[in-house]
């Protein structure tokens, strides 16, 4: 085993038993280190590295040690030899002195783990749940109901309300959101989305209920999407990413409406997508069996409808998600301007309002070609209408004639 190490001073070594040993041990020092300078190191706290034996019966420890001011460098051999393959005595290395190393090696760990990172029990995991079941809520007779759990807004978004259940006594305000803790929030949307942080998936259903009492336009299946925000206040810089997660060194209510105003619109904008999709896998339906037979069967009525649920699509994309106003949190803090960045990015809002964008256009191309059709279809009917009224006209004008001249 090897550990290199450098601006070392001073050391001790010394033995200590984990259990009492039935053989005797040699350990034999060469090479004494000559005594540092003062001038030439920079004195810390004590360190202590700990370093098993092997169980071999024979194994050297070479601990290097370099001085940069005057490159001289000194090594202690420790060898350790035991007649049999029985646990030897731990080593314990004691220094003063402020240690500049590349690597120490594989007994000694970062107290954060080997790689650097942060210890499991500083994180802290907070579920978020996102939902879709209906096109609208009543807002107003929501709060109404809900007083005590309202949030009072720090923006001017009006589309929204924040409920948090739980511990009302804690401050609505900026601060520590902590996991561990029995409060829970609820982040409701004018237009049907439904957003709830650090409830258990058990109690989902009492929580959509208060919802559903002011909810209109009930769709026949519920949309529905999970993502995970992960605490960790010894994080060293303000939000790290992930895969399905985010990690943020605190969640606070200013968190919660940045992150749920995002997964509400994502999970919204997959129902209309979805919508979009069956529009056109109708029209393609259609067009297959133009190519067989070489004429359709819808009337206008139908087509009016689905030129109806195309247009309206469109407009609660755009109006009532509202997927290109950028959030009033983002706008005056730049740490929620990075969040709400990266989730926008993550669940691909804008490259999926583009894809929804080019399905309604070959909806409208579609619609305008069968318009058309129908539109001849219709001027067909009147001219063979006028040639058979004018036809009949002439019929009985002769039937006169003939009549008269009898």
């Amino acid at each position: 085993m090897w550990r290199s190490f450098r601006q070392l001073p001073s050391f001790s070594v010394r033995t200590t038993r984990s259990q009492t040993l039935p053989y005797s041990s040699i350990l034999s020092l060469s090479s004494p280190l000559p005594k540092p300078q003062p001038s030439s190191f920079v004195f810390a706290p004590a360190k202590t590295i700990r370093s098993a034996a092997t169980s071999y019966p024979s194994s050297i420890i070479l601990w290097t040690f370099n001085r940069d001011c005057c490159n001289a460098t000194r090594s202690i051999a420790v060898r350790c030899i035991s007649s049999f393959p029985t646990p030897q005595p731990e080593m314990v290395v004691d220094w003063n002195d402020a240690v500049s190393c590349s690597e120490v090696g594989d007994g000694v760990e970062d107290k954060n783990g080997d790689d650097g990172t942060l210890e499991e029990g500083t994180k802290r995991s907070i579920p978020v749940r996102a939902y879709f079941f209906s096109t609208s809520v009543d807002l107003k007779g929501l709060v109404e109901q809900n007083k005590q759990n309202f949030i009072p807004p720090t923006s001017r978004m009006t589309n929204y309300v924040v409920l948090k259940f739980g511990d009302l006594s804690s401050s609505s305000g900026p601060g520590v959101f902590t996991s561990g803790s029995d409060c829970c929030f609820m982040v409701v949307f004018q237009y049907g989305s439904i957003v709830l942080f650090n409830i258990r998936e058990c109690d989902v259903d009492q929580y959509l209920k208060i919802v559903e009492k002011h909810a209109s336009g009930l769709l026949p299946e519920m949309r529905k999407d999970e993502y995970e925000v992960i605490e960790m206040p010894t994080l060293n810089t303000w939000m790290q990413a992930g895969l399905d997660y985010i990690t943020l060194q605190f969640l606070n209510i200013d968190g919660i409406r940045t992150i749920g105003s995002v997964l509400g619109q994502s999970i919204a904008l997959d129902y209309y997508v979805r919508q979009v999709d069956g529009m056109v896998a109708e029209f393609t339906d259609i067009n297959r069996g133009m190519e067989k037979t070489g004429t359709f069967t819808m009337d206008s009525k139908k087509l009016f409808q689905i030129v109806g649920k195309a247009n309206s699509n469109l407009a609660d994309v755009i109006l009532k998600l509202g997927l290109f106003e950028r959030s009033d949190i983002a706008w005056k803090d730049a740490k929620y301007a990075i969040i709400w960045e990266f989730l926008r990015d993550e669940f691909e809002l804008t490259q999926r309002f583009a894809s929804l964008d080019f399905k309604l256009k070959f909806v409208e191309h579609n619609i305008r070609f069968l318009q058309e059709i129908l539109q001849n279809r219709k001027s067909d009917f009147l001219e063979w209408l006028i040639i058979v009224l004018i036809s009949a006209e002439i019929v009985i004008s002769l039937y006169d004639l003939i009549k008269r001249s009898l």
